[in-house]
C-alpha cells in the first residue's frame, strides 16, 4: 500500500496545532476568531430550527403510530429499503370482533345486528384512520425528515468545516506573533494569508446554507397547510360515519336509546310540548327533518302514530327528530 508520508506528517501536524490551540482557548491564554453577529444570528436560528423540527418530528409520528415497537420496526424496514407491513388499525381489530360476535348472537335480533352494524363503522374508522396516517406521512413527515437528514445535515458539516479552519487561521496567528527571525516571520504571514483566505471561503458557503433555512421554513409552512386539510378532511369523515350509524341504529327494531332518561317526564306529550336536550348532532335526511346540534335546547311534541320521531321547534323552524338524540328535560303540559 502506497503512503504519502509528506500528507500524513502535515495532516497530523495540522491536527495537533488544532488541538494546541483549541486548548489555549479554553484556558484563556489564546484568541479566539468570532464570527459577525449576522452570521452567529443565522447560526442560532438554523440551530433552534433543527431543534424543535426534530422534537415536532418525534411527536407526530407517536401520534400517527402511537405503538413504540411499531415505530422501530418501521424504522428498521424503511432502512433496509423493505415496503413496511401493512397492519391492520386498533379500530379495524375491534370491528372484526364485533361482527364475528355480532353473527355469532344473530343478525336477526337487535343486539346482534347492532354488533355488527357497530363493528363495521369501526372498520371504516379505521381504514379512514389508516388513509389520513398514510397523507399525514407524505405531506408532513416525509419533508421534515428530508429537511433534517439532508439540509441541516449538510449545514452541521459544514459547520465543523468552518470550526476547522477557523482554528487553522488562529493557530496562524499565534504562529506569526510567536515568529522570531524575519524568514519564520514571512513564512508565517504567508500561511496566514492562505489560512484567512480558506476561513473567509468557507465562512461564506457556510452562511449561504444558513440563510437557506428561511426558505426551508416556508416549505414547512405549506406543509403544515397540508396537514391541517388533511385533518380536517380526516375528522369530517369520521364525524359523517358516526352520524350514519347513529341513524341506522335509531332505525333498528328493538332498539331503544335513552329510555331512563325519557321516563323523567312528569306527563305524556299528547297536546303540548316538552323542553328537550340535544344528546348528540344529527343532519337532517330531508326537508321534513330538523337539524340538531348537541346540547341544544328545543320544543318537541309527540306524532301520533309515530314511535320513533318527536316533532321538533326551533323558533319558526319545525321538523321530525328521532326519539334517541334528545333528552326529555321539562314539561309544559298542565
Amino acid at each position: 500500500m502506497d503512503f504519502n508520508v509528506k500528507k500524513m506528517v502535515k495532516d497530523a501536524g495540522a491536527a495537533l496545532s488544532r488541538v494546541v490551540q483549541l486548548t489555549e482557548e479554553k484556558i484563556g491564554t489564546s484568541e479566539k476568531t468570532e464570527l459577525d453577529a449576522h452570521f452567529e444570528h443565522l447560526a442560532e436560528r438554523a440551530n433552534m430550527s433543527k431543534t424543535w423540527t426534530e422534537k415536532i418530528l418525534k411527536n407526530m409520528e407517536a401520534v400517527l403510530t402511537p405503538n413504540p415497537g411499531n415505530r422501530i420496526e418501521d424504522f428498521v424496514f424503511e432502512k433496509i429499503d423493505k415496503r413496511k407491513p401493512n397492519r391492520l388499525s386498533n379500530l379495524e381489530y375491534l370491528g372484526q370482533d364485533m361482527i364475528d360476535s355480532g353473527n355469532d348472537f344473530g343478525p336477526g335480533i337487535a343486539y346482534g345486528s347492532a354488533l355488527i352494524k357497530v363493528g363495521q363503522c369501526q372498520q371504516k374508522l379505521g381504514q379512514i384512520e389508516r388513509d389520513f396516517i398514510g397523507t399525514a406521512a407524505n405531506c408532513y413527515i416525509q419533508p421534515l425528515r428530508k429537511f433534517l437528514e439532508g439540509e441541516m445535515k449538510t449545514i452541521s458539516k459544514e459547520m465543523a468545516i468552518l470550526e476547522t479552519k477557523r482554528l487553522d487561521l488562529d493557530a496562524c496567528k499565534n504562529r506569526v506573533r510567536k515568529a522570531r527571525s524575519m524568514l519564520g516571520q514571512q513564512n508565517a504571514e504567508r500561511e496566514l494569508r492562505v489560512a484567512q483566505s480558506e476561513f473567509d471561503r468557507q465562512a461564506e458557503i457556510t452562511k449561504l446554507l444558513l440563510e437557506g433555512v428561511s426558505s426551508s421554513q416556508a416549505g414547512h409552512l405549506r406543509c403544515l397547510h397540508e396537514l391541517a386539510e388533511a385533518q380536517t378532511r380526516h375528522y369530517a369523515q369520521c364525524h359523517a360515519t358516526m352520524q350514519e350509524l347513529q341513524r341506522e341504529l335509531a332505525g333498528l327494531s328493538g332498539c331503544s336509546f335513552h329510555s331512563s332518561t325519557q321516563s323523567t317526564s312528569s306527563a305524556p306529550m299528547e297536546n303540548g310540548q316538552d323542553r328537550a336536550r340535544v344528546v348528540c348532532d344529527y343532519t337532517a335526511r330531508d326537508s321534513n327533518e330538523l337539524n340538531l346540534e348537541q346540547d341544544e335546547v328545543i320544543s318537541i311534541s309527540v306524532i301520533v302514530g309515530d314511535e320513533d320521531y318527536l316533532m321538533g321547534f326551533r323558533g319558526s323552524q319545525r321538523g321530525k327528530i328521532p326519539k334517541a338524540y334528545v333528552e326529555i328535560i321539562s314539561s309544559n303540559i298542565n
